[in-house]
C-alpha cells in the first residue's frame, strides 16, 4: 500500500478521493487549509477506523507548502494535486485579482507541491503524481474563462513534466472530471449577475445538469485505478458525461465553437434542448 497526500481534501472530490484510498488500505495524508473548518473527514476516519491524517496545507503559500513537507518523516509515494477553486464571470466583469487568484491556487499550487515532492521521488526512482485537472481543461467557454485558462495551464504543465520525469519512474496522470455534484458546481448554478448572456445561461446548464447529480466518487474511483494500476497513461477522464462532453466540442471546429456560444437566447436554450435533452431556462 502507498503512503498518498491529496490536497484540497475539505469536501468534494478531495474528501471523497481521501476515503476511497483509506478504504482501499492506503496511508492518506489529507490535507486542507483550515482543518478546524471541516473536521468531518477526521470524523468518518476514526469511526470507520482508515488511515487518514489531516494536515494544514494552503497551496497558495509557498511557506505553508515547505512547512507541511518538511513536517513528513515517511517517504510520499503518491501526490494528488486536488486542491482548486473556481470564481466565474465574464472577463470584462471578472476583477482581475479573482483571475490571478485561481490560476494561482489551480496551477501554481500543484506546481508547488510538485517542487516539494520531486527530489525525494527521483532519488528514490520511484512516485505517482496525480493532477486533478477538468474537461475545462479542454473545453474554454464563458463565464469559466479564469477556470479553464488554470486548467488548461495544467494540462500543458503535466504534459511537459510527464516526460522529464518518466526516465526516473515517476509517473504522471492527469484526472479530468466531468460536471459532478461538488460545491464548486452548485456555486456555478447560482451565478452572478451579468451583462453578458452566456453567465446566465451557463448557470441555468449546470442547474439542469445537476439535478441528476453525478458523485465526486466517479473521480476519486479514476484516481484510485492510476495510484493501484501502474499504468502510464496520461489522461483520465472521469465520470459518465466527461467523454461525451470532450467529444461534442470536438465535433466543431473553433469557429462553430464560437458561434455556439454566441448564439442568441432563445437559439441557446433551443440548442442545449435538442443536443443534451436539458431545460437551462429559468424556472
Amino acid at each position: 500500500m502507498s503512503t498518498v497526500l491529496v490536497t484540497g481534501c475539505s469536501s468534494g472530490i478531495g474528501f471523497a478521493t481521501a476515503l476511497e484510498l483509506a478504504r482501499a488500505g492506503h496511508q492518506v495524508l489529507a490535507t486542507m487549509r483550515h482543518p478546524e473548518r471541516a473536521p468531518q473527514l477526521e470524523q468518518t476516519a476514526a469511526s470507520e477506523k482508515v488511515r487518514i491524517k489531516v494536515l494544514p496545507l494552503d497551496v497558495d503559500s509557498d511557506e505553508s507548502v515547505s512547512a507541511c513537507f518538511k513536517a513528513i518523516a515517511e517517504p510520499i509515494d503518491v501526490l494528488v494535486n486536488n486542491a482548486g477553486i473556481e470564481i466565474h464571470g465574464s472577463v470584462e466583469e471578472l476583477p482581475m485579482s479573482s483571475m490571478i487568484a485561481v490560476m494561482n491556487t489551480n496551477c501554481f499550487g500543484a506546481v508547488r507541491c510538485i517542487k516539494a515532492v520531486l527530489p525525494q521521488m527521483r532519488e528514490r526512482r520511484s512516485g505517482c503524481i496525480v493532477n486533478v485537472s477538468s474537461i475545462s481543461g479542454r473545453i474554454a467557454n464563458s463565464p469559466l474563462s479564469a477556470y479553464c485558462a488554470s486548467k488548461f495551464a495544467l494540462e500543458a504543465f503535466s504534459e511537459a513534466l510527464a516526460g522529464e520525469v518518466k526516465p526516473f519512474n515517476i509517473r504522471v496522470a492527469l484526472i479530468e472530471p466531468g460536471i459532478q455534484d461538488t460545491r464548486m458546481a452548485r456555486d456555478i448554478s447560482k451565478g452572478p449577475q451579468s451583462i453578458y448572456p452566456q453567465v446566465d445561461r451557463f448557470s441555468g446548464f449546470f442547474r439542469a445538469l445537476l439535478a441528476n447529480p453525478i458523485s465526486p466518487d466517479a473521480s476519486a474511483t479514476a484516481i484510485r485505478h492510476v495510484i493501484e494500476s501502474g499504468t502510464w497513461q496520461l489522461r483520465h477522464m472521469a465520470g459518465p458525461n466527461a467523454a461525451p462532453f470532450v467529444g461534442w466540442r470536438a465535433s466543431m471546429t473553433d469557429e462553430q465553437w464560437v458561434d455556439w456560444n454566441a448564439l442568441s437566447d432563445d437559439a441557446w436554450y433551443d440548442a442545449v434542448q435538442r443536443d443534451f435533452g436539458l431545460d437551462a431556462r429559468k424556472p
